[in-house]
Parts: C-alpha cells; structure tokens; sequence
C-alpha cells in the first residue's frame, strides 16, 4: 500500500485533551448537571455551532452562560473551556517535522476560536511557528471553514483543494465517527486510540510497514 499524502487529526492526535477537567471546572463555577454536556441540547445546538464558526466566541459564551446556568465573566468561562486541552508535546512536533521530510501532511481538525487562540500561542511561544500552515503543508479548522467532522464535505473540501486522491491519502484520527466517513470516501484510515500515540505509528518520519491501516 502507498501511502503519498496524510491528513492529521489535532485533539487526541497531535494534542491530549480531556474534556472532564472543563466539566469540572463549569461545576466549579456552580453547574449542576453534569450530564447535560453530552445531550443534543450542548453538542448540537451549541458546541456544533460554535466550531462551524456560526457563533462567535461571545455569542458562544452567553449560550454557555444560560445553558448551563451560572453567573460567570468571560475570563472564567474561556478558562473552564480551554481546561480540557493540554500542552501541545515537543516530541510530536518534532514528529511532525519528521514526517513533514517524507510526505505532504495536512490538519484537519473540528475546532473554536477560543481554543484555537490557546493552542496557536503555544505554537508560538514554544516552538517558533506563527501557525499551523508553517509546521504543516496546510492546517485546516472547522470554524473557519463553516465545515466540521464527520461530515463528508470538509473531507471533500481538502481532497479536492489539494487534488488528493484518497486512495493514496491516509488519514488519522481518534474518533471513529470521523473514520468512518473518510472510508466512505475511499480514504486510507487508521484510529489512533489511547495509549498509542502518534510517534507510535511512525519510524524516522516514515509509517511503519506493520501498521494496521484500513
């Protein structure tokens, strides 16, 4: 199997997250129910909207604000929303570097304005890249495309942006939503699941012959 391009997945591939530290930080600032997070009501209606870029970060922040029902300013809310990220590690960068030496490599990642100011100071600050287009070949977020996974038109998008053909394309994420649709189009998948990580799959920059690619 040939491999020529590969198309990156961010949070849970190139950066941990755990979204129970926001839960917990949202409880913190008097939220009650926990389970109303993963109902239609928060990930449809508004998280979905948001990583589209429909809402703002402010209108975003007052839908928070009244879905989960507390009295907290924007400094608190930004920070118990960016709790589930982690720092990005220097040693998947320079993974990345790697790999970018052998193939041209995308993101592709369903993702806010608010953590996605987060996650580019730290690009910034730690590694020396103004953004994400200069670490990879070309980094594409939801929210600026108004496109989000696994929807089968922001896989379109980049396919055809870049003329990739998926056959040749490898495309890795962590949710199997996500893998599923890029199989549909005839792209080459495979799901990282945790412990593994993404300089598990690769050896100098190149993918391990052994890998399990579906």
């Amino acid at each position: 199997m040939k491999i020529e391009n590969i198309i990156f997945d961010f949070g849970g591939v190139v950066l941990d997250i755990d979204p129970q530290l926001t839960v917990k930080e949202f409880e913190k600032l008097g939220f009650k129910n926990k389970e109303k997070i993963d109902t239609p009501a928060f990930t449809k209606e508004i998280l979905c909207k948001f990583e589209k870029g429909i809402f703002t970060p402010e209108v975003f922040r007052q839908k928070l604000r009244e879905f989960l029902e507390i009295d907290a300013d924007d400094q608190q809310l930004d920070d118990a929303w960016n709790a589930l990220l982690y720092d990005i590690p220097s040693e998947r960068i320079e993974v990345i570097e790697e790999v970018k030496k052998h193939y041209p490599i995308y993101l592709l990642s369903n993702s806010n304005e608010i953590h996605y100011d987060l996650y580019v100071r730290d690009l910034q600050l730690r590694f020396g890249y103004r953004e994400f287009d200069e670490l990879f070949t070309k980094a594409y977020f939801s929210f600026d495309l108004h496109l989000c996974k696994p929807d089968p038109e922001i896989y379109e998008f980049v396919m055809y942006q870049h003329g990739l053909n998926p056959e040749t394309t490898l495309f890795i994420d962590d949710k199997e939503e996500n893998i599923a649709t890029a199989k549909k189009l005839g792209f080459k998948t495979y799901q990282l699941k945790a412990p593994e990580r993404v300089r598990d799959i690769f050896e100098n920059g190149v993918l391990k012959k052994n890998l399990a690619i579906e």
